[in-house]
């Protein structure tokens, strides 16, 4: 049974972070439950490593003193699992926008899709999406991708430790990736359409590892909630 001085010396929280929250709705819940609960004024919660608000899966959430080591667990190696749509393209990647572009997909193979992997394995230069939290000139990229202004994005070298299609239902496929910190996969997606000669977005993702962290050990927000009134 954990005590108020548990979360505040420091815990490790593995959450299974649901669709359509933000990682920031994630930690301010659980701050907020931990605080009602032990009737703490103050306690420090912040999570390594954002998910966006369409992605599911592993969120490593820290309290009290482990908060310190954020950024150690920020920047072990990620796994993800999802599904990508070729024939199309979306401004964010994902399907945040709606289709902006279509391509044609007929001259697509199985194998066209299992070697074109290789091209994104290894140390590769990826640009970060226009819809994403980077700053630039001290704003979020998303913020001016969504007044419709444009702005110069560098590329930056990620490491793709594997990438493999698992599922082929066109115009679906589903892959696995595992990467290093700062990979976009919604980069690999739009990008890997383009390498198809063709175009391609992300409609499913899901963060299964960090490090040796698993989902598979995750609690979802409710149940972190309830095992808290347990104790």
């Amino acid at each position: 049974m954990k005590t108020a001085d548990d979360y505040k010396n420091g815990q490790v929280l593995l959450i299974d972070k649901p669709l359509e929250w933000t990682s920031f709705q994630v930690v301010n819940k659980l701050r907020w439950h931990i605080r009602k609960h032990f009737n703490i004024k103050k306690i420090k919660v912040g999570h390594a490593g954002t998910l966006d608000p369409l992605a599911t899966g592993l969120l490593i959430i820290c309290t009290g003193k482990q908060t310190k080591n954020i950024n150690e667990y920020q920047g072990q190696i990620k796994e993800y699992t999802g599904t990508f749509v070729l024939g199309a393209t979306t401004p964010s990647y994902d399907l945040e926008t709606e289709v902006n572009e279509t391509f044609p997909t007929e001259h697509i193979t199985e194998d066209l899709l299992h070697k074109t992997t290789e091209q994104f394995t290894g140390k590769i230069q990826q640009k970060p999406p226009i819809f994403s939290a980077i700053k630039k000139d001290g704003k979020r990229l998303y913020e001016l991708a969504r007044k419709g202004e444009t702005t110069e994005i560098k590329a930056r070298e990620v490491e793709v430790n594997t990438f493999e299609i698992t599922k082929v239902d066109l115009p679906k496929v589903e892959f696995r990736i595992v990467c290093s910190k700062g990979t976009y996969i919604r980069s690999i997606a739009n990008d890997y359409g383009e390498a198809l000669n063709s175009g391609a977005h992300l409609s499913v993702l899901r963060r299964t590892k960090i490090g040796d962290y698993s989902v598979n050990n995750a609690l979802n927000v409710d149940n972190f909630i309830k095992s808290l009134e347990v104790e």
